[in-house]
């Protein structure tokens, strides 16, 4: 059974950084890994994908302030974050399309995900 284990997630002051990491059980080649999040009261939306052997995208909000980056055994899914804000708390997932490789629009709508970590909380005080 596959599975997705974030960590690195914790409590940080409005400029501050954090970077979340993700340990797959397996290794899924052809696929996408995504990091998303989910804010209290809100939906879960797309923070960052990466997938076709590198290829990434960002939510608008990050562009500039997220790189994220896998490790070269893809294993190792990781989120750098800078610059936060309070509008970036919420809980961060990490998730998988395990093999399948859906269309480059849709690399940030968590229906094409169905491997999910259990989360990891971001907050950012001002």
């Amino acid at each position: 059974q596959a599975q997705l284990v974030e960590s690195g997630g914790g409590s940080v002051q409005t400029g501050g950084s954090l970077t979340l990491s993700c340990e797959a059980s397996k290794i899924f080649r052809g696929g996408c890994m995504g990091w998303f999040r989910q804010a209290a009261g809100k939906e879960r939306e797309g923070v960052a994908s990466i997938c076709n052997f590198g290829s990434s995208v960002y939510e608008d909000s990050v562009v500039r302030r997220f790189t994220i980056s896998q490790d070269n055994t893809k294993k190792t899914l990781y989120l750098q974050m800078t610059t936060l804000g309070p509008e970036d708390t919420g809980t961060y997932y990490c998730a998988s399309t395990r093999d399948r490789r859906p269309p480059p629009k849709s690399w940030l709508d968590a229906r094409e995900y169905d491997l999910w970590g259990q989360g990891t909380q971001v907050t950012v005080s001002s």
